[in-house]
C-alpha cells in the first residue's frame, strides 16, 4: 500500500503493471509525448502522440505520474496535461483509488494550487475542477467550503484559486460526468447551503477590500453567479448584501469595461431567473426590478456611443426582468411588479437599428402571447394591444434587407434566419393585434408605392407570414395583392420577386376561392420557374397551389404535365423537384381513373427510361446521372398517386411495377456496396409496395431473393426496413408465411455476426433499429409462425443485449418488439390460436423472464438517459398485465441486485427507497406513471 504523502512531497498511487499499456511508463516518456503533442513539426506526429497519450490518460500510471509532472513545473504544456489528467481521472476513474488515498489526493491537489497559481490560469481552472468534483464524490469530505474557506479566505495570494474552486463547485454538482447518484448530491447540496451565508460573506469582503481589481471583481461576481444557479442561496442573502448594489453600480457606470460588464449582466441575469417564484423572493425581486428600471439610462448611453456589446447586456436584462415579472404583468398590469415600464424597456431594445438585439426579446412575446392565448379575455389583450403594435412596426423595419443587396438572401445567412424567426413571432401574436387591421396597414403602405424596393420587399415578406390568419372571403384587398405581384415589372428587384412568389404560394385559399387569378397566377409563377434565383421559391409556391387548389387546378393539368416533363430543364434543386411532383399528383388524383392510370404510367416511364439510360451508358457524373434523382422521382410518384381499384380487378398499377421491377433490380445489383443507393432502391420500392398493396405479390420472390443474397455481403439495414413492410402487407397470408420466415432467418446470420463484433451494438444502430422493426412486424403479423422458429431465441438474446443500448431510436425498436411479445399473450383471446399464444410466451418468459427484467432495470439506472425510460415502462407495464405476482418477485430480485453503493463510495437508493420505487411500480395505474417512478428511481444511480 502507497504510504500517504506529506505536504510538498511526491505523491505515488502505485506501480502495478496497467492492463491497457505494455510494461510501466516513466515520467520522461510522458513528458516526450507531450512536447510531441504541442510542438511535433509533422499533423502525423500530433496524432500519434495524442492517441498515445489517451491510453496514458486511461492508465493507472496517469495518477502517479501527471502528480509527478505538476510537482516538477518543467513547463505550462506538461502542467496543462497533467492537470487535465488529474481532473479526468478524478471524473471517470475515481473507484480506481482506495477510500483511504482520497485525502492524500486532495492535499496534494491543493499543494498543487498553491504552487501554480500564478503560471497559468487554465491549469489553476483544470486543478479547481479537479478538486471540485473531488469533493462531491468524496463521502469523507464534510464541509468542504468552510474548510477551504478557513485555509486560504485570509490568504490574499490565494484568492484567484479560491474563487476559482468555489465557482466550479456548484456548477459541478450536477454533472454528467459524475456518477454520484440522488441521494449524495443532495448531501453535497445540503452542505453547500448550510455554508452559503460564509460564501457571501467572503464575496462581500473580497468587493470591499478590492473593488478597485477588476479582475477580482470578475472572479467575485462569477463565483456570486454560480452559487445563485444552483438555486441554494436564501434570496434574503442577495437581497441583504452589497453585492446586489455592487452589481447595479457596474452596470450603470460608462466606463466599466465589456468583460466585467458582461459577468455582471450575466449575475443579474441568474438572480431574476432566481426569483421567478414571486412570493418566496419578494423582496429581492422588487429590488432587482427597482435596479433595472434604473438602467434605462444607461441603455440610451450605449446606444448614443455604439456600444453594440452592452447594449446587448442591457437588452438581456431587460428581457429576463420581463419574462421573471411575466405572471404579475398580465395579474396586475401597471401596478407594482407589473409595472408596463418593463414592456417599454424591451421595446426600446426592440427598437435598436441591429437586429440582434430586437431578437433577444423574442422569447418573451412568445410566452407574452401564448399566456394571453390561454387566458382568452379580451380586456387584458386590449391593454397589451398596444405594445403590440409597436413590435410588429419594428419587426416590418428590421425585416428590411441592405439596400445594397444584390439577389435574394442566401439561406445561410444569419439575416434569413432571423427573418425566419420574425415569421414565427408575428403568427404567434397576429391574433392579438387583428391580422385584418395589420394587413390592411401593409397594404397602404404598398399602395403608395414607396420607391425604396427594399421596404416593398419586407412589406411582402411580412403579409407571407399573416395572409393565412386573413378570412380570404372578407378581405377583398387580396385580389389587389394578387393583382400587384404579378404585375411586378422584369426588371423588378430580385428580392422583390422572390418575396412575391412565396406570397402567392400561401394564398392557395384565397385563390381557390377566386378560380379566375389561377391561370394568371400559374403564368406568373411558371415563368418564374425559369430564373435560377426563382426557381425553387417558384416551384414550392406551384406546389402549394396545387395542395390548395386542387380541384380547380385539374384544368390546368396539361400545363402541370410539361412541367413535370422538363423537370431536368428547370434550374430547381432536386428537393424542389420532389416537392412539384407531389403538388401534381396531389392534382392527378382528382382527376378519373382512366387519365390517373394513363398519366402514372407515363410519368413512371421518364423516370425508368432514365435509370435504363445510366445502366447501358454507365455515366457517374452529374446530378442528372445520378441514379438517387430518378429512383426519388419514382418514390415520390409511388408515394402520393392513389386510385380507384375495382373489386375482383387487378390493382390499375400493377402492370407498371412489374415492369419497372428489373430496372430497379438492376440498380440495386450494379450499386450493391453503396449503403446510400441501396437505400434510395429500397425506399422507392417501399412506396412501390405500399402503393399496389396485395398487388405487388409478384415482386416478393425475387425481391426476397435479391435482398437476400445482398445482405450477405453488404450488411444495409435498409434490407431489413424493406424486409418489414413486406412482412407488414403480407404476413398474415398463409402462403406467405413461410417464405418471410425464412428471409427473416437468412437476414439474422450476418446481422448478429455484424452485432457480435466489439462495440457492434454501438457501432450499428440503425441495423438494430430495422432487425427489431422487421421482429416486430412478425410478433404483429404472424406471431405464432416467429415464435415456434428456431431462431426466436436468437433474436430473444440480441434483445436482451440490446436493452441497454442507449440510442433512441433503436432501443425505442427493442423494447417495441418486446412489449408486442409480451402483449400477444393478453390480447384476442377468442381467436383459435390464443392458448397457443399464451403458452408460447410464457414459456419464452420463464426461460428469460427475470433476466429481462434485471437487464431493463440495470438498464434504467447505469446506462439509458431519463427520457427513453417511458418505452422501458411500457414493457413492465405490459409484464405485469400478463403474470402481476411472478414480476412481482422478478422486479424485487432485479432491485436487490443492483449496488448499495456507487464506485466512488456514494450511497445509492436506500432501502426504504428501493422498498418504496417496487411499490409505486406494482400499484400503478398505467405505463405512464411507472415511467414517472423509473426516471425518479434511476437518478439514484446516476
Amino acid at each position: 500500500m502507497p504510504q500517504t504523502p506529506t505536504k510538498g512531497t511526491d505523491f505515488t498511487y502505485g506501480t502495478a503493471k496497467d492492463r491497457r499499456m505494455e510494461g510501466e511508463v516513466s515520467l520522461d516518456s510522458v513528458y516526450q509525448a507531450v512536447q510531441a503533442l504541442y510542438h511535433h513539426p509533422e499533423p502525423q506526429g500530433k496524432e500519434r502522440a495524442s492517441a498515445w497519450l489517451g491510453e496514458f490518460q486511461k492508465s493507472m500510471f496517469s495518477w502517479q505520474i501527471s502528480d509527478q509532472l505538476l510537482r516538477l513545473q518543467r513547463d505550462i504544456e506538461s502542467c496543462y496535461f497533467a492537470a487535465q489528467t488529474m481532473k479526468m481521472k478524478i471524473q471517470y476513474s475515481f473507484y480506481e483509488l482506495p477510500p483511504e488515498m482520497h485525502s492524500s489526493l486532495r492535499d496534494s491537489l491543493l499543494t498543487h494550487l498553491e504552487s501554480l497559481k500564478d503560471l497559468s490560469q487554465a491549469i489553476v481552472t483544470q486543478l479547481a475542477l479537479a478538486v471540485a468534483d473531488l469533493a462531491i464524490q468524496m463521502t469523507s469530505w464534510k464541509s468542504c467550503v468552510q474548510m477551504l474557506i478557513e485555509k486560504y479566505g485570509n490568504d490574499e495570494s490565494a484568492l484567484p484559486f479560491l474563487l476559482e474552486i468555489l465557482t466550479v463547485l456548484p456548477e459541478e454538482v450536477h454533472s454528467r460526468s459524475l456518477r454520484v447518484g440522488t441521494n449524495r448530491r443532495t448531501e453535497v447540496i445540503e452542505d453547500l447551503a448550510y455554508h452559503a451565508s460564509l460564501v457571501i460573506g467572503l464575496l462581500t469582503a473580497y468587493m470591499e477590500r478590492c473593488s478597485h481589481d477588476e479582475k477580482l471583481v470578475v472572479k467575485v461576481f462569477r463565483c456570486l453567479m454560480s452559487w445563485i444557479n444552483l438555486g441554494i442561496l436564501h434570496t434574503d442573502h442577495i437581497a441583504n448584501s452589497q453585492l446586489l448594489v455592487a452589481l447595479f453600480q457596474v452596470l450603470r457606470h460608462n466606463q466599466t469595461s465589456s468583460n466585467l460588464h458582461e459577468v455582471a449582466s450575466d449575475c443579474v441575469c441568474a438572480a431574476l431567473y432566481a426569483v421567478e417564484g414571486l412570493q418566496e423572493s419578494l423582496r429581492l425581486a422588487l429590488q432587482l426590478q427597482e435596479g433595472v428600471m434604473a438602467l434605462e439610462e444607461a441603455y440610451h448611453n450605449a446606444v448614443a456611443c455604439e456600444d453594440m456589446d452592452k447594449a446587448l447586456n442591457y437588452c438581456r436584462i431587460f428581457t429576463e426582468l420581463a419574462e421573471t415579472l411575466l405572471e404579475m404583468v398580465i395579474r396586475s398590469p401597471g401596478q407594482g411588479l407589473g409595472d408596463l415600464k418593463t414592456l417599454n424597456l424591451i421595446l426600446n431594445c426592440v427598437g435598436h437599428e441591429q437586429y440582434e438585439v430586437a431578437e433577444i426579446t423574442f422569447n418573451f412575446w412568445y410566452r407574452l402571447a401564448e399566456t394571453l392565448h390561454k387566458l382568452k379575455d379580451p380586456s387584458v389583450n386590449q391593454i397589451f394591444r398596444p405594445y403590440f403594435q409597436r413590435l410588429t412596426q419594428s419587426l416590418t423595419f428590421h425585416s428590411q434587407m441592405d439596400p445594397d443587396h444584390e439577389g435574394v438572401l442566401d439561406e445561410a445567412d444569419d439575416f434569413f434566419e432571423f427573418r425566419l424567426r420574425v415569421s414565427d413571432l408575428l403568427k404567434d401574436v397576429i391574433v392579438l393585434i387583428g391580422a385584418s387591421e395589420f394587413f390592411l396597414q401593409l397594404y397602404s403602405t404598398l399602395k403608395e408605392g414607396s420607391t425604396a424596393w427594399e421596404e416593398t420587399e419586407a412589406v411582402l415578406f411580412i403579409m407571407t407570414a399573416l395572409v393565412k390568419n386573413l378570412n380570404p372571403e372578407k378581405e377583398l384587398r387580396l385580389g389587389d395583392v394578387v393583382q400587384a405581384v404579378i404585375n411586378l415589372p422584369d426588371n423588378t428587384h430580385l428580392a422583390v420577386q422572390h418575396s412575391g412568389v412565396q406570397l402567392l404560394g400561401e394564398l392557395g385559399e384565397y385563390i381557390n376561392g377566386n378560380v379566375h387569378c389561377l391561370e394568371p397566377v400559374l403564368n406568373f409563377l411558371t415563368q418564374r420557374l425559369k430564373q435560377r434565383e426563382l426557381a425553387n421559391a417558384a416551384a414550392k409556391a406551384i406546389q402549394s397551389v396545387c395542395t390548395m387548389c386542387s380541384d380547380p387546378m385539374t384544368r390546368h393539368f396539361e400545363g402541370l404535365l410539361q412541367v413535370a416533363s422538363s423537370l431536368d430543364a428547370l434550374p430547381i434543386s432536386h428537393d424542389s423537384s420532389i416537392g412539384l411532383l407531389r403538388g401534381i399528383f396531389l392534382v392527378l388524383v382528382r382527376m378519373p381513373p382512366e387519365k390517373i392510370e394513363e398519366t402514372f404510367q407515363r410519368l413512371c416511364s421518364m423516370q425508368v427510361t432514365a435509370l435504363k439510360k445510366l445502366l447501358m451508358s454507365d455515366m457517374t457524373n452529374g446530378i442528372s446521372a445520378d441514379p438517387a434523382v430518378w429512383l426519388d422521382r419514382l418514390a415520390a410518384i409511388f408515394r402520393h398517386t392513389n386510385t380507384v381499384v375495382v373489386e375482383g380487378r387487378p390493382h390499375p398499377f400493377q402492370k407498371v411495377i412489374q415492369e419497372i421491377w428489373p430496372v430497379i433490380s438492376e440498380t440495386l445489383y450494379r450499386h450493391q456496396a453503396d449503403n446510400r443507393m441501396a437505400e434510395r432502391c429500397c425506399r422507392c420500392l417501399r412506396f412501390a409496395i405500399r402503393c399496389v398493396g396485395k398487388g405487388s405479390a409478384m415482386l416478393i420472390q425475387p425481391l426476397v431473393s435479391q435482398m437476400v443474397s445482398v445482405y450477405q455481403s453488404h450488411q444495409h439495414s435498409c434490407f431489413l426496413y424493406l424486409g418489414s413492410i413486406l412482412v407488414d402487407e403480407y404476413g398474415s397470408e398463409e402462403s406467405c408465411m413461410q417464405g418471410l420466415l425464412e428471409m427473416m432467418q437468412a437476414f439474422c446470420g450476418p446481422t448478429f455476426h455484424l452485432l457480435e463484433q466489439p462495440r457492434g451494438f454501438q457501432n450499428h444502430p440503425d441495423t438494430v433499429d430495422d432487425l427489431f422493426r422487421l421482429a416486430t412486424r412478425f410478433i404483429q403479423r404472424s406471431p405464432v409462425v416467429l415464435i415456434q422458429s428456431p431462431v426466436m431465441s436468437l433474436i430473444i438474446r440480441c434483445a436482451l443485449a440490446a436493452t441497454t443500448l442507449n440510442h433512441r431510436d433503436a432501443n425505442s425498436s427493442v423494447m417495441k418488439f418486446l412489449q408486442d411479445l409480451i402483449h400477444v399473450a393478453t390480447i384476442n383471446e377468442h381467436r383459435d390460436d390464443f392458448e397457443l399464444r399464451k403458452n408460447l410466451v410464457h414459456g419464452f418468459l420463464g426461460e428469460s423472464g427475470a433476466l429481462l427484467v434485471a437487464q431493463l432495470v440495470q438498464a434504467c439506472c447505469f446506462y439509458l438517459v431519463p427520457s427513453m425510460l417511458g418505452n422501458v415502462a411500457d414493457v413492465l407495464w405490459e409484464l405485469r398485465i400478463f403474470d402481476c405476482k411472478t414480476f412481482c418477485q422478478w422486479l424485487e430480485d432485479a432491485l436487490m441486485s443492483l449496488p448499495k453503493e456507487l464506485p466512488a463510495g456514494a450511497i445509492t437508493a436506500t432501502e426504504k427507497q428501493v422498498t418504496e420505487f417496487h411499490k409505486q411500480v406494482m400499484c400503478a395505474e398505467d405505463a405512464a406513471m411507472i415511467g414517472w417512478s423509473l426516471m425518479e428511481f434511476s437518478g439514484f444511480y446516476r
